[in-house]
């Protein structure tokens, strides 16, 4: 169902870039919701180190860092292009997914890697929340091919982290 669901939103992400033309409204909200919340799971994956021994979630945690601070970096690219501010002047932790770090900090071991794998697996939805509303908002191509990778990725990653979990 998952993977029916994941080849639909792809395919209706690729048959609207042709159709894709300027930026709105949405693409530039996407832009600057999704820095801070990449930022976040930036910042979660940092706290793994020195607070767990399993390799699986050491190795996730790089992987996100890895890929999630060059999306940052192409939003923010974009933004500037754009002429439009990086930030969007909201707390930011009123997006979907945005998750309580502090409960996370005084954890270790196991405790900590059921704690950080349910945290990143709600804050990965939030992230899906976005792309799939960037994906029918959205009119810049090149945003909606981010959004379409974004929910890919992020999907894969949520289905890694519930195995884990259902091993802890």
């Amino acid at each position: 169902m998952r993977t029916a669901f994941l080849g639909a939103a792809i395919t209706a992400a690729l048959l609207t870039l042709t159709a894709c033309g300027s930026t709105n409204a949405a693409d530039v909200a996407f832009a600057q919701k999704m820095i801070p919340h990449h930022a976040q799971a930036v910042e979660m994956a940092g706290m793994v180190d020195g607070r767990t021994t399993n390799p699986e979630v050491v190795a996730l945690a790089a992987d996100i860092e890895k890929a999630q601070q060059p999306e940052i970096d192409t939003l923010t690219g974009w933004l500037k292009a754009w002429g439009e501010p990086v930030e969007a002047g909201h707390a930011g932790h009123d997006m979907a997914g945005m998750v309580d770090t502090a409960a996370l900090t005084g954890l270790k071991g196991a405790d900590f890697d059921r704690a950080w794998l349910t945290g990143m697996i709600e804050h990965h939805k939030g992230a899906l929340e976005m792309a799939n509303q960037q994906l029918a908002a959205g009119s810049d191509g090149d945003v909606k091919e981010f959004a379409a990778h974004v929910f890919a990725a992020q999907t894969a990653e949520i289905d890694k982290m519930t195995a884990l979990l259902a091993k802890s």
